[in-house]
């Protein structure tokens, strides 16, 4: 049996830890289910907080603990996590390593795979693009071992390391775990998800919602999702007198989150930055108009509009929200992650 080795700083503790990289969990998934003669063990650094190995959907995870400590625990952590990979080894013939995010993970990727001759690519997510990544100079990547996930990402990994990454594979969703798709009535009108982190700029969200309230009064916005901004932002709902208007949820599991968007008419993503958001994707799956500040694609997509300012997202919402002969929701699928599992693999035959 051929052997893959996914190396990823966080991996969900059960298989009920829905929130938890819930793109990278369908990637596992379509891998198991279009490679069955394939095994995926997956080695985890950072979370789940504990040292212990554990089997997720039938594949085998390794969970280093590194509690995402930095200085000279992280240190300790890379040479645990490398002592890991050198204990599979022993035990099987690793066909190659696919690292999540060029970071840690893929500094011990790469000093595995030229030690031993193991191929290794490396999927470059988001926030590993950007200049601030001082581990890229480290890792030594070579151009034939990347992969961006999108081609704005392939664009700025280039622009910032001067690297020009070979490989586009782009996120994608699991059409099966999608509610029954609503073509019918929806009752929220506005609906935002994902963490309450200053990246996300979900105090732009509320500042969206308070300039259309004045044209429409009764607009019902959910933000969905937890952080370290949830009392700011909640502060600022009460002070903006918006508790009629918008609902914050907190944290809430994957599906309750795609049930929220067969709810909604639009979707209102308002993040500073996003490698190729998964959200996007599963938002005009479900059939919502979407907003958003950050592309998917070079491509244009139907229901998709991409907006730099928040006039322009106010006036494309009130709209949107004021058009008596709105369209029927359409499905729009993007990619699906079965076509990017497949990509991935085909790279290591």
């Amino acid at each position: 049996m051929e052997v893959i080795i996914l190396l990823t700083p966080g991996f969900p503790e059960n298989e009920n830890d829905s929130t938890c990289l819930p793109a990278f969990q369908q990637f596992a998934l379509a891998v198991k289910s279009n490679f069955p003669q394939l095994e995926l063990i997956i080695i985890t650094m950072h979370y789940p907080f504990i040292s212990k190995e554990y089997f997720w959907n039938g594949m085998k995870v390794i969970a280093i603990g590194g509690k995402n400590k930095r200085h000279l625990w992280n240190l300790i952590t890379r040479k645990k996590t490398l002592k890991v990979l050198e204990e599979v080894l022993k035990k099987k013939f690793i066909n190659g390593l696919l690292s999540l995010w060029c970071t840690d993970a893929a500094l011990i990727g790469n000093t595995f795979s030229k030690k031993y001759s193991i191929p290794h690519y490396i999927w470059i997510i988001g926030q590993d693009a950007k200049k601030e990544n001082n581990l890229v100079s480290k890792i030594k990547p070579h151009a034939d071992q990347l992969i961006a996930m999108s081609d704005f990402l392939k664009k700025e990994f280039y622009r910032n390391h001067n690297i020009l990454p070979k490989y586009t594979v782009e996120n994608g969703i699991n059409e099966t775990i999608f509610p029954k798709f609503n073509s019918g009535e929806r009752k929220i009108d506005v609906l935002g998800a994902g963490s309450l982190i200053p990246l996300k700029n979900y105090s732009l969200f509320i500042d969206i919602i308070h300039e259309v309230r004045k044209t429409i009064p009764l607009i019902q916005a959910v933000m969905v999702g937890d952080g370290k901004e949830f009392d700011m932002l909640q502060l600022k709902i009460e002070q903006l007198n918006l508790k009629n208007n918008i609902s914050l949820k907190g944290s809430v599991s994957h599906s309750a989150t795609l049930e929220f968007m067969s709810q909604s008419k639009v979707f209102l993503h308002t993040s500073k930055y996003e490698g190729n958001s998964t959200v996007l994707m599963e938002a005009l799956y479900s059939g919502c108009q979407v907003i958003s500040t950050c592309p998917l694609s070079e491509k244009a997509l139907d229901n998709l509009f991409i907006l730099s300012t928040a006039k322009e997202m106010v006036t494309q919402l009130i709209s949107i929200l004021s058009d008596k002969h709105n369209k029927q929701p359409s499905q729009i699928t993007f990619n699906t992650m079965n076509d990017s599992a497949k990509k991935i693999v085909n790279l290591f035959k």
